[in-house]
C-alpha cells in the first residue's frame, strides 16, 4: 500500500521512489500474467478445461500471496453455493469437500456486494465482530483464513458465482489496481467457461444431427428394402391375375355379353395401371441402391436410347441440341431422368402439332438441362405437388404417379435441383442441374 505522508529528506523521497516503482512493477507483472492467461484460454483445446483452470487459479494465488484460490458457482433456485475449483498452496487444507451446498444465507453480506457487482473484501478476518454461530468470522476463522477477497462472475449481467483468494498464513492486503485487475481475471474465467458451454452445446447439436441422419439413412433404407420386396413379391401373382384373365376371354368371348367383357377390361385396366405401379416402387426404391459403379456418361447416347424405346405418335416433334455433355454417374439412373420427362411431355401433348425440345445450357460448375413442351401446362399451385410420389394430377389413365419423383429423386441424389416453369394451354418446361464430373 502506498504512503500518503509527503516525504520531506531525500531518504524518504528515494524510499518513496522505490515503493512507487515496486508497485508500479508489481502491476505491470499481473497485467502480463493476465494476458499470458487469456491467450492460453483462446488457443487452449477447451477439452481439459479443469486443467487449464486449476492452473490459472494457481497462477493468480501464487501471484497475489494467497494460500488457497477457487472458483464457487451459485444456485439461486436451492439458495445454495457451491466450490467447484479449488487450489491450495503447500501445506494448507483443501476445503472443497467441505464447500458443497452451503447456504447463501450464511455469507449475506457478500452476495449483497456480489449483487452490485463489487468485490467482498475482509482484510483482518480476526477483526470482524463476533455474530454467532453462522456469523461470518465463524465461517472463515475455522478454515485458517486471515484474510479474504471475492470477485462477482457475471454472465450476461446475471451472478452465476464468485472466485475467492484466501489468506491464511498472513493477512494480505489488496489495492484497488489489484481488485480491478482480479475482476479481469474473472470475466476471463466466465468467457472461457461461456466458450467451452458453446463448443459442448455446438458438438451435442452436431451428435443429434449425426444421430439423426443416421436414423433417417436406416429408416429410409428399410422402407426402401420393404418397398423393393413387396412390389416384387407382388408382380409374380399380378402377372398370374393378367394371364389367367386374358386366357378366360380367349376362350369365353362368344359367350360373354358386354357388361361382362367391359368389367373384365376394366380388371385388366386396373392391372395393367397396378403393375405401372409397382415398377415405379421398385425404380423409386432402387436409385440408391444400384451397386454400380459411376462411370462416364454420353448423355447424347442416353438421348437416343430413350427415344429409341419410347412410343412417339406422329404428331409429335422431338428436336434434341447437338453435342450434349458427358457426365460422371450411373446409365440406368439418367435414363430415368430423361425417359420420365419425355415420356410425361409426350403424354400430356394436346396439340395437333406437338413440339418438344431437349437441350443444356453450360453453366461454371454444373450443366443446366430442360424439356420443353407445348402441351396442357400445369398450373402453378401443383408445381411443388408433382414431385411428390403417388402424386398424379388426373386419375383417368394408368400412370403411376411416380415418374417426376424418381426423376426429382436422382436429381437430388447428384447433388443437382430441378424445378419447372409452365402456363396452362401454352406447355411445361422442367429444369434440372447435375454437377460436373461429380463423383459420388
Amino acid at each position: 500500500m502506498t504512503n500518503n505522508t509527503k516525504p520531506t529528506s531525500n531518504s524518504e523521497k528515494e524510499s518513496f521512489k522505490q515503493e512507487k516503482d515496486s508497485i508500479i512493477k508489481r502491476q505491470l507483472r499481473f497485467q502480463q500474467l493476465l494476458i499470458s492467461i487469456s491467450n492460453t484460454y483462446i488457443n487452449a483445446d477447451l477439452s481439459d478445461i479443469n486443467k487449464i483452470i486449476r492452473k490459472s487459479l494457481k497462477q493468480i494465488g501464487e501471484f497475489v500471496d494467497a494460500d488457497r484460490s477457487y472458483i464457487f458457482y451459485y444456485d439461486f433456485k436451492k439458495n445454495t453455493t457451491s466450490n467447484s475449483y479449488e487450489w491450495c498452496s503447500k501445506g494448507i487444507t483443501p476445503e472443497i469437500d467441505n464447500l458443497q451446498d452451503i447456504p447463501i444465507d450464511y455469507i449475506s453480506y457478500w452476495v449483497d456486494a456480489h449483487k452490485k457487482g463489487e468485490a467482498f473484501y475482509v482484510e483482518d478476518v480476526s477483526l470482524l465482530p463476533k455474530d454467532g454461530e453462522n456469523g461470518l468470522r465463524n465461517i472463515l476463522e475455522p478454515q485458517g483464513i486471515k484474510s479474504l477477497i471475492t470477485i462477482p462472475k457475471l454472465k450476461n449481467n446475471e451472478l452465476i458465482g464468485f472466485v475467492g483468494f484466501d489468506s491464511v498464513k498472513t493477512v494480505n492486503k489488496y489495492s484497488e489496481t489489484e481488485k480491478d485487475i482480479l475482476f479481469v481475471f474473472a470475466n476471463m474465467l466466465v468467457n472461457v467457461i461461456k466458450r467451452k458451454e458453446n463448443e459442448e452445446h455446438i458438438k451435442l447439436q452436431e451428435k443429434k444431427k449425426e444421430e439423426l441422419l443416421i436414423d433417417l439413412s436406416k429408416k429410409n433404407e428399410a422402407l426402401n428394402e420393404y418397398a423393393h420386396a413387396v412390389s416384387h413379391d407382388l408382380k409374380a401373382p399380378l402377372s398370374n391375375i393378367h394371364t389367367l384373365i386374358t386366357w378366360f376371354l380367349d376362350d369365353n368371348k362368344e359367350i360373354l355379353n358386354k357388361s361382362d367383357l367391359e368389367n373384365l377390361d376394366l380388371v385388366l385396366f386396373n392391372v395393367k395401371k397396378m403393375d405401372y405401379l409397382i415398377k415405379g416402387i421398385l425404380d423409386y426404391s432402387s436409385v440408391d441402391r444400384l451397386e454400380s459403379k459411376d462411370i462416364k456418361i454420353s448423355i447424347d447416347s442416353i438421348i437416343q436410347e430413350v427415344l429409341q424405346t419410347l412410343l412417339i405418335p406422329n404428331n409429335i416433334k422431338i428436336s434434341v441440341q447437338p453435342n450434349l455433355p458427358n457426365l460422371y454417374g450411373n446409365k440406368w439412373r439418367f435414363k430415368q431422368v430423361f425417359q420420365n420427362l419425355i415420356h410425361n411431355a409426350i403424354k400430356y401433348s394436346d396439340k395437333e402439332n406437338g413440339e418438344i425440345e431437349i437441350g443444356f445450357t453450360d453453366q461454371k460448375d454444373h450443366v443446366e438441362f430442360f424439356v420443353k413442351d407445348n402441351g396442357i401446362g400445369i398450373k402453378e399451385q401443383y408445381f411443388d405437388r408433382i414431385f411428390k410420389v403417388f402424386t398424379k394430377l388426373e386419375s383417368e389413365s394408368s400412370s403411376s404417379g411416380i415418374g417426376l419423383s424418381i426423376v426429382k429423386k436422382i436429381v437430388n441424389y447428384y447433388n443437382g435441383t430441378i424445378w419447372l416453369e409452365s402456363k396452362e394451354g401454352l406447355g411445361s418446361t422442367f429444369y434440372f442441374t447435375l454437377l460436373k464430373d461429380q463423383k459420388k
